[in-house]
């Protein structure tokens, strides 16, 4: 069973409701994300600085939750949201706390603002301390985050949001790995391809109940732009680009044999697939295809940053 939506009688706490508004859930595959940049840095004999390695975590979750409080409120504006009734809550339509009148607009977007700037701090702290490449890593998740959704540049609704949330989520990885390595390298950039697909594939197969009220809202994403029997290969095709990545990283010695336990993250995805296939005009029945696509990108990341640090 789906859990309810948030109503203002159930969250009567400020910090709860502010808390629950950046869909925390969710960040946990941001987590994830820096211990696999973490674990580039140490396979490749880097001695991890501990509190540099954790405020760099708590950069990267200030970052999701900006964009996710960010992408609330740009797609009330579009009105999206709003209009959404195929939604798989809490996975698709948004957070519904503006809709449910939990928060408003206002106050979505002075949160969003003010997550964004607590990320710029930490992030000038963190590029003292490893190197002004980190100010250019950071200021280009930020830009991809907001550009997802928020106008003039509304990426996602002109068929780039895959691409956001691929460059985006590697990102994570490189800048994790860079503030302990001090600079750039092709490690974390080899390891964050598999793990950022997946990720896509969590927004990929998200899209499809949100399809029609997208569409009637101008976001011509490539789940609203092909039919449904077209669109539900894309999401076989990013799911084997992952694992094909992975395979070939391993044998061009780029990464360790033992990497290839990511592969177990297949299994998840195969059956979301089968699910996508079976229910793609039917997006209410998706909700298990969708907790085992955000579980195949969780699991392959973890696996893989064990491997590493192994």
């Amino acid at each position: 069973m789906l859990p309810a939506e948030p109503t203002l009688a159930a969250l009567p706490g400020t910090v709860q409701r502010y808390f629950l508004a950046t869909r925390p859930a969710f960040l946990s595959v941001t987590l994830f994300g820096a211990l696999l940049g973490l674990g580039t840095a140490h396979i490749d004999g880097v001695q991890i600085v501990w509190l540099t390695a954790f405020v760099t975590v708590v950069f990267a979750l200030l970052a999701h939750a900006g964009v996710n409080v960010l992408n609330d409120y740009y797609d009330a504006l579009n009105g999206t949201d709003a209009i959404n009734t195929e939604r798989v809550f809490p996975y698709t339509g948004g957070s519904r706390f503006i809709q449910n009148g939990v928060l408003t607009l206002a106050q979505t977007a002075r949160f969003g603002v003010a997550l964004f700037a607590a990320v710029m701090l930490a992030g000038i702290w963190l590029a003292a301390r490893s190197g002004n490449g980190l100010l250019v890593i950071g200021l280009a998740g930020l830009v991809i985050g907001w550009g997802y959704s928020a106008t003039p540049l509304r990426l996602n609704s002109r068929g780039a949001g895959e691409l956001c949330v691929l460059v985006g989520f590697a990102l994570i990885v490189v800048g994790a790995d860079y503030v302990q390595r001090h600079a750039f390298s092709l490690t974390p950039v080899v390891a964050s391809l598999s793990y950022a697909l997946l990720v896509t594939n969590v927004l990929y197969i998200n899209q499809f109940p949100d399809r029609q009220a997208d569409a009637a809202a101008g976001k011509r994403h490539w789940v609203v732009r092909l039919a449904p029997e077209q669109a539900r290969w894309g999401y076989v095709v990013l799911a084997l680009a992952a694992n094909a990545w992975l395979i070939g990283a391993v044998v061009a010695g780029a990464l360790p044999a033992l990497a290839l336990i990511a592969l177990v993250a297949a299994i998840p995805s195969t059956r979301a697939a089968a699910d996508l296939f079976r229910f793609a005009t039917r997006p209410r029945a998706l909700a298990p295809a969708i907790r085992r696509t955000i579980a195949a990108a969780l699991l392959h990341s973890l696996l893989l940053a064990c491997a590493l640090f192994l």
